[in-house]
C-alpha cells in the first residue's frame, strides 16, 4: 500500500514521495536489466557478474542483490580464488552505495572492478572456486554456481 500511496503523494507534489518513487523505479530497472545468470551465491546474497571492455580497459561488472548494504568512499576489493591462480581486483570507483528495492525487498549494489586483459579469460565459473567481496567492514564469501 505504501508504494501506491507514494505515487499519490508524488502526484500532489510531495518531494519525499517523489524521491521514494524514483528510487523504486530506478532499482526495479536495475533488477530487470540483469541479463546474466547468477554467477555466485553467499548465505544472504546473490552475485551477478560479467566482464566488459570499454575503451581498451577491462572491467568485471558486479551486481549484488540481497542483504548487503553499504555506503562508502573507500572502494572495495574482489578476491578471486581459482584453479591454480588468485586475483585481487580493486573497484573502479571509490564511492558507491546500495539501493533499496521495495520490489524485491532487498538491497542492490553495483560495483565495477578493474581487471587486466590477460586475466579476463580466467573470470569464468569453470575456473573460479570462490570469490570474496571486501568493502568497509563487510566481507562476503561467495561460491560460484556451477551449471
Amino acid at each position: 500500500m505504501r508504494f501506491s500511496l507514494d505515487k499519490l503523494l508524488a502526484a500532489f507534489g510531495n518531494i519525499r514521495a517523489t524521491e521514494r518513487t524514483h528510487v523504486d523505479n530506478y532499482t526495479e530497472d536495475i533488477i530487470n536489466s540483469i541479463k546474466d545468470e547468477a554467477f555466485a551465491i553467499s548465505e544472504k546474497n546473490v552475485l551477478y557478474a560479467s566482464t566488459k571492455e570499454l575503451g581498451g580497459y577491462y572491467y568485471v561488472i558486479t551486481i549484488t542483490v540481497g542483504s548487503f548494504k553499504i555506503k562508502t568512499m573507500k572502494g572495495a576489493k574482489l578476491s578471486i580464488e581459482g584453479k591454480n591462480f588468485s586475483l585481487d581486483l580493486k573497484s573502479d570507483m571509490d564511492e558507491f552505495e546500495s539501493d533499496y528495492s521495495n520490489v524485491s525487498n532487498r538491497f542492490i549494489t553495483r560495483i565495477d572492478f578493474q581487471i587486466e586483459k590477460e586475466d579476463v579469460e580466467k573470470f569464468n565459473k569453470v575456473h573460479i572456486k570462490s570469490l570474496q567481496l571486501i568493502a568497509k567492514k563487510h566481507t562476503i564469501d561467495f561460491k560460484t554456481i556451477k551449471n
